[in-house]
């Protein structure tokens, strides 16, 4: 296997399911604090956290999959880079670094359609086992972003 087609993925439990970000998009993992809420902010957002001298946007990855969220001792802050920003995103467990053979990850089938599809960079799939990669810049819509934009300039 030749490592230039390696990649490594930081994989993390929603629900029953096992996700993964590319470890490249990923700059750091917090035990959860509890956000600030702010007035007004968009149903998504969870509010903010203090993070390197400033604050960073919480997003619930639970919610926003429409699955139940409790806080639990395994719950984690992941601070992802979308590149022009960084957001927090609540995960009920961040569980391992992989190292995959990027020629095994498969694309979303056909059954993957619809707003999820657009979140989906790839499955890694192995007996008993299913992992969705996500694309971090993907789950934030461009409206979203602005919102958090503006809340970021406050």
């Amino acid at each position: 296997m030749n490592a230039a087609d390696d990649i490594q993925l930081v994989t993390f439990r929603v629900g029953f399911q096992d996700f993964a970000f590319d470890i490249l998009q990923i700059e750091r993992i917090l035990r959860y604090e509890p956000p600030a809420r702010l007035p007004q902010a968009p149903g998504f957002l969870e509010g903010v956290v203090p993070y390197d001298g400033g604050t960073v946007p919480v997003v619930d990855l639970r919610k926003r999959f429409e699955l139940d969220a409790p806080i639990r001792d395994e719950t984690r802050l992941m601070i992802v880079d979308l590149g022009e920003q960084r957001v927090g995103v609540l995960v009920d467990e961040v569980r391992e670094v992989l190292r995959v053979d990027s020629r095994t990850i498969s694309a979303p089938g056909p059954v993957v359609s619809g707003l999820a599809a657009a979140y989906i960079s790839g499955l890694v799939t192995s007996p008993g086992r299913t992992i969705i990669i996500l694309n971090a810049r993907k789950l934030l819509s461009s409206t979203e972003r602005l919102a958090l934009g503006a809340i970021g300039s406050r």
